[in-house]
């Protein structure tokens, strides 16, 4: 399926600003089917799994007709959980920042109705609610829903398993019956089907069909993280495995610039790639890619389409993707012309669902492993530091270093008080060269990309004890 662009779906300025602020470069199937739809008005039934972007495909057109002359809820969204009902008010709230007079607020249970009573007398437009406080609402008085013209089930599979169909039923009877009506699932059960067919008489149906897809035989794997950030199960997975050259996925520009940025202050060589750089400034950063001057490229989707750089050694995705198939074009770049490849996925919370999504349509079941701990990756440091003494060794070629070891041996020092020294400044310096400050970065500016260090030889930071 053809991914579009949000400037491609008939969306104001002001909504593209807020879409461009947070990130986002190019719509998710859902997105890019149902919201043309919802915006001209047409009852829209969506399924597609869990994570694959089904909130933004109703929150966009929701803020889109909200008119924010008038101070009444216009838009009633039903979630099954308080977690979910904050998580899609946060989305509500950041695509409408730029929409001046339009407000929204969560209403579920174990927050203080006053809070929730003052916020809907002050004219929020939309509700993100669950049906039981709803009603709660409903019955004080408190809420009036006869100016909506737009009502939206999220996750209504969830809701039906949770047994709030009667309370559904009994919200929706107290809205206007020519409201616009939304329904998005992960499935479609005969309950869900009775009750659209109830609330619904001619939907327009967007089922997101995937394909079965071919994936690239490369070592696949995802970490689970919990209690600690992406970026430092990201640089510990780097050094442990003593990676060289690999590309790291985002989701939205904005990430991929923080990214980068926090890579840059950690030591590691790494540049970035987006869809609001210049053209001149991508190719640019891809020819420095392409000659190993730089180790870790963190890149959108957009802007990495079409690349083609051999001996990547390893695709992290900081951020799952939206769609099964851009997954597997994010591993395709590793594991090239039979050389060995690795697919790392970072995970946090919910994105498991899209993972299990992932595994389902490609029919690739992806290990579970552990994020390797600080003492994993300092044995491994160590081990490599070995490895170097010991190369040097067996190579035995010291022109410039035998006189001074022969003065030390002169002035009575041991040969092993000598080695030791030496392995201590060499560790020393490692040290220094991994915490010394950021060089200057007002001509990387001047570039828009961020500022970088030396790359690292393989005696920097990854191979310190």
């Amino acid at each position: 399926m053809t991914q579009k662009l949000f400037s491609e779906l008939g969306l104001s300025d002001v909504l593209l600003k807020a879409i461009d602020r947070l990130g986002y470069e190019k719509a998710a199937p859902i997105q890019g089917e149902a919201i043309p739809l919802i915006l001209a008005g047409h009852d829209v039934i969506g399924q597609s799994q869990t994570g694959s972007g089904k909130t933004a495909a109703f929150a966009i057109p929701a803020v889109e007709k909200i008119d924010p002359q008038i101070r009444k809820v216009q838009v009633l969204i039903l979630c099954p959980t308080r977690e979910l009902a904050v998580q899609v008010a946060e989305e509500v709230y950041k695509l409408s920042v730029f929409k001046r007079g339009v407000h929204s607020v969560p209403i579920y249970g174990g927050q203080s109705y006053d809070r929730q009573i003052r916020a809907l007398k002050q004219g929020a437009q939309i509700v993100v609610g669950t049906p039981g406080r709803i009603l709660d609402h409903l019955s004080r008085g408190t809420l009036a829903l006869t100016n909506v013209q737009m009502v939206v089930l999220d996750e209504s599979d969830e809701m039906l398993d949770m047994g709030f169909r009667d309370d559904i039923e009994e919200v929706l009877r107290s809205i206007p019956k020519g409201r616009q009506f939304i329904c998005f699932s992960a499935t479609m059960s005969a309950p869900i089907m009775e009750l659209i067919h109830k609330q619904s008489a001619h939907p327009r149906v967007v089922k997101i069909e995937h394909k079965i897809l071919t994936v690239p035989s490369v070592e696949q794997a995802y970490y689970e993280i919990r209690g600690r950030s992406k970026t430092e199960a990201l640089t510990r997975l780097i050094d442990l495995y003593d990676l060289k050259l690999g590309m790291i996925f985002c989701n939205t520009k904005r990430m991929v610039d923080e990214l980068a940025e926090e890579l840059v202050a950690r030591g590691y060589s790494a540049d970035r790639i987006h869809g609001g750089m210049s053209q001149t400034q991508r190719e640019k950063v891809m020819s420095r890619f392409r000659s190993s001057a730089i180790e870790f490229l963190v890149a959108t989707d957009v802007a990495a389409r079409g690349i083609d750089v051999e001996n990547v050694e390893v695709v992290f995705n900081y951020d799952l993707p939206w769609d099964e198939e851009d997954y597997v074009h994010r591993i395709g770049r590793t594991g090239r012309a039979g050389r060995p490849g690795r697919a790392m996925s970072l995970i946090v919370g919910r994105e498991i669902y899209k993972l299990q999504g992932i595994e389902r349509y490609t029919r690739t079941k992806i290990p579970r492993r552990q994020v390797p701990s600080l003492e994993q990756v300092e044995e491994k440091r160590t081990n490599l530091f070995f490895e170097r003494i010991r190369t040097a060794l067996q190579n035995g070629n010291f022109p410039t270093e035998t006189p001074i070891v022969d003065r030390l041996l002169a002035q009575g020092f041991s040969a092993t008080d000598i080695a030791c020294a030496l392995v201590h400044e060499l560790r020393k310096d490692d040290a220094l060269r991994r915490d010394s400050p950021l060089t200057d970065r007002r001509e990387d500016h001047k570039d828009s990309r961020p500022a970088q260090r030396r790359p690292r030889d393989r005696g920097s930071k990854r191979t310190r004890s």
